[in-house]
Formats: C-alpha cells, sequence, structure tokens
C-alpha cells in the first residue's frame, strides 16, 4: 500500500499577491475589520531601554521602490530576552517583541517605533549583537525572505557577532547594518532593504 507521500505531487509555489493585506494587516488595506489588529504595537509602553524609530524603503532589482510590501519584525527587548513561554514574566508586561507593519502605498516607506534590544544568547551560548529580525513578503516573492537588522553604533558587537562573521565579504554585511540618526530628541535608524542587484542585502535560508 502507497503512502500518501509516496504519490502527491509537491503543491506550486505561488507569490503573495495583492490581497495578502487584507488578509493580515486588514485596517491599512482599507477593512475595518479588527478592533484592534495582530502585531502593530512591538514594544508596548511598560519597555525599558531605549525608544526608537525603524523605517525604510525596500527597492527591487531596477532601484524603484516595492510599494506593497509586509514586513514581520521580531525582537528581544533591551535586556536581550525574547517574550516567549520558556521565558515567563521575564519581559515587561505587554512587550509583545513582534510586529507586522506594511510600507506605504503611495512611497513605499515602511516603519515601525519599538525599544532597542539588548545582546541575546546564540548557539554554544555566544553573544549576538543587538539586532531585530524580519520578514519580507510581496508580489513577486514566491518564498518569504528572511534578513537581520544590526545598528550601527554596535560596532564592538557587530564585530563579534557569529552570524555576520558567517558573512565573508565586508560590503555585504554592510546591507545588514541600519544608520542613526536623531531629530529632535528622537532616535531613528534608517534600514533600505534591496531585494536583487548591486547592494543585494543579505538574505539568511532558515
Amino acid at each position: 500500500m502507497m503512502r500518501p507521500f509516496e504519490y502527491l505531487k509537491e503543491t506550486p509555489s505561488q507569490t503573495a499577491g495583492p490581497y495578502v493585506h487584507i488578509g493580515l494587516a486588514p485596517g491599512a488595506a482599507g477593512f475595518d475589520i479588527y478592533e484592534r489588529e495582530l502585531g502593530w504595537d512591538i514594544a508596548g509602553p511598560n519597555a525599558g531601554g531605549e525608544r526608537i524609530r525603524v523605517e525604510g524603503v525596500v527597492t527591487d532589482g531596477t532601484g524603484a521602490p516595492v510599494k506593497d510590501v509586509l514586513l514581520e519584525a521580531w525582537q528581544a527587548n533591551a535586556d536581550g530576552i525574547y517574550a516567549h513561554p520558556e521565558h515567563p514574566g521575564e519581559v515587561e508586561d505587554g512587550f509583545r517583541g513582534w510586529g507586522r507593519v506594511i510600507s506605504d502605498f503611495e512611497t513605499g516607506t515602511w516603519g515601525f517605533d519599538t525599544v532597542k534590544p539588548g545582546p541575546v544568547p546564540g548557539r554554544n551560548g555566544r553573544l549576538m549583537a543587538p539586532h531585530i529580525n524580519l520578514w519580507i513578503v510581496a508580489r513577486g516573492i514566491n518564498v518569504g525572505l528572511n534578513t537581520r537588522l544590526y545598528f550601527e553604533d554596535e560596532a564592538e558587537a557587530n564585530a563579534a557577532d557569529p552570524v555576520l562573521n558567517l558573512i565573508e565579504w565586508e560590503h555585504r554585511r554592510q546591507t545588514l547594518i541600519a544608520r542613526r540618526s536623531e531629530s529632535g530628541g528622537a532616535v531613528t535608524y534608517r534600514f533600505d532593504i534591496c531585494l536583487q542587484g548591486d547592494g543585494e542585502t543579505v538574505f539568511f535560508d532558515i
């Protein structure tokens, strides 16, 4: 008797399509479905640490902004702890550590407010530099893309980060570094993502 996996064919892949926002971020797409959408509040009002804004644009191989991008972000808190059942009570009340945003349909700009994460332990107890994990989907992308955002003012931690050090070329590592600016006491980190071509962002197969 044949088992199901021995005769079933692989399901064909498909891009995210124009309706991804209706299902995952309906409010931004103009649909008043939920009283409170899942994922917009990343850190919560009680989180400690430095308040920051992260923003950028996703560009295609020609340098044009991709205007229908959806990004998911997840991160540790300022003490380097993720909101996870294995760490009950170790993060601030209301700290989700996860959020979902979409780009502006006119400009392609995306952004979210959060707190700057702390270093987190990786494999074999080695500390990883402060970073935010990002997952990107849009029309034309068959499989969601995973990348990381590191902070330019964490040069010493970045130099020792085990993941960054897996990237052989320095100019490729630089595609994962967000640039800091300050205006009126507000801190912004700029992180533009290039899908292909010159300056393509490093993506991870996880």
